[in-house]
C-alpha cells in the first residue's frame, strides 16, 4: 500500500506542476508542457495498474 501512497503523491506533484506550467505559458502545446502532461499520463496509468490488481 505504501507504493500507492507514493504513486498519490507523485500525481499530486506533477498535477500542481502542470497546473502552474499551464498559468505561466502562452501555449498548450509548449515542450515543457507536454513533458509534464506525458509524466503525469505515465503515472496515472501505474496507479491504475496498481489498483485493479
Amino acid at each position: 500500500m505504501k507504493q500507492v501512497e507514493e504513486i498519490i503523491y507523485e500525481l499530486e506533484e506533477l498535477r500542481r506542476e502542470l497546473n502552474s506550467l499551464i498559468s505561466e505559458k502562452t501555449k498548450l502545446i509548449e515542450s515543457q508542457v507536454i513533458e509534464t502532461s506525458q509524466k503525469l499520463d505515465a503515472v496515472l496509468n501505474t496507479y491504475s495498474r496498481l489498483t485493479q490488481s
